[in-house]
């Protein structure tokens, strides 16, 4: 995506999206110049996209556990823009017909899941929706047809949470969703968090103050707090290399320490 004149409609291109400079930590493509420069200001300060590959395989190995207990329906939240290892392609492998509603509230990457979805099964659907506005895609029509909430399902905020302030109150937008899951649902969550770098972080912020959404990292009690009213398993709130990796080359990832992650079940 490097051509401006060729952008969809509702997209400005000068100015960088959190999405697109995601998809660029990850080798993409679809992302403009603007995106590039600021995603570069950022992995300056770090091992920027291996943090990056860390989180997308914590997902796999998470949405792996959860269809194992039996889910096969999930809520991918802030979903961004389709690559490796996304929720229906890791279900599926457990559950073949499994249930996937994509949500995210970006035009880009509305245009491109639905490409991707393009001839697809009925049994996927991307939402267009913001998720400060549980109700929203709680309610919406292509959810209620996808998600059977008197059954369990797994709620996915990968990466998400740090861009919502306080003042957004990221805790009660989980308890929203966790006062509609059932008993054996599941909540999958990662978050950035500078605790190990304080003086890092502060430079990150900067960068994406001039991006279309914030970056607000968070410790450790403040990420645990997320969890309220779900059981945490096994190994807990933890670093991204410390959560069931598969492989040992997992745990040498450069930057697991950006990254708290756990997943809860309801009780």
């Amino acid at each position: 995506m490097t051509n401006p004149s060729r952008v969809p409609k509702g997209i400005n291109p000068s100015i960088p999206n959190a999405a697109r400079m995601y998809d660029y930590y990850l080798g993409g493509k679809d992302n403009f110049a603007v995106d590039r420069e600021a995603a570069e200001k950022i992995m300056a300060l770090g091992p920027s996209r291996e943090i990056c590959l860390a989180n997308r395989r914590f997902l796999g190995r998470a949405v792996r556990h959860v269809t194992q207990q039996g889910i096969d329906q999930f809520i991918d939240l802030g979903t961004g823009l389709p690559n490796q290892n996304n929720v229906h392609e890791v279900a599926r492998k457990t559950h073949p017909e499994a249930h996937v509603v994509y949500v995210d509230y970006d035009p880009v990457v509305i245009v491109h899941a639905r490409a991707l979805l393009a001839g697809t099964d009925s049994n996927i659907t991307i939402v267009h929706a913001d998720v400060r506005e549980p109700a929203t895609i709680l309610d919406h029509p292509e959810t209620k047809q996808l998600i059977d909430f008197t059954k369990p399902v797994g709620v996915v905020f990968l990466g998400l949470l740090h861009c919502l302030t306080d003042k957004e109150d990221p805790w009660q937008v989980v308890a929203d969703f966790r006062e509609r899951m059932a008993s054996g649902s599941a909540l999958i969550i990662s978050h950035l968090t500078d605790d190990a770098h304080p003086e890092v972080g502060v430079a990150a912020r900067e960068v994406y103050e001039k991006a279309d959404a914030p970056l607000v990292h968070r410790s450790h009690e403040q990420v645990s707090r997320m969890f309220d009213g779900f059981e945490v398993l096994d190994p807990g709130v933890t670093h991204v290399a410390d959560w069931r990796p598969d492989e040992l080359w997992e745990t040498e990832l450069a930057g697991s320490e950006w990254w708290y992650v756990g997943v809860g079940r309801k009780p």
